[in-house]
């Protein structure tokens, strides 16, 4: 895979990433505001963009999310669990509204 097309892609999973926060924030501001642990500033100002400024903002190299786990321990935790798939989605939301929080 050659630089170009790894660029393309992050753009591309900039924009989507963009287009569906704003989406979020415009269906349940408070739920987005948790789940994509931001603060109201950015809520607002992401929120009052335009198609054309989400797509200038999309193009960086590098992406504009990050994970919500802070350590390899946390992923560990989630992905080698023995528990019911279930409470392996809950035990996975539980850690990252505990890093939310922190």
């Amino acid at each position: 895979m050659d630089a170009d097309t790894v660029l393309d892609e992050i753009q591309d999973i900039n924009l989507t990433y963009l287009l569906l926060a704003q989406r979020m924030l415009k269906e349940d501001f408070a739920t987005a505001l948790f789940r994509l642990k931001i603060d109201p500033a950015m809520a607002e100002v992401l929120t009052s963009l335009s198609a054309r400024q989400l797509g200038q903002l999309s193009r960086t190299n590098q992406l504009l999310f990050r994970l919500c786990f802070d350590n390899a321990e946390q992923v560990k935790k989630v992905t080698h669990n023995r528990r019911e798939q279930g409470l392996g989605q809950t035990h996975a939301a539980l850690l990252m509204a505990c890093a939310n929080s922190a």
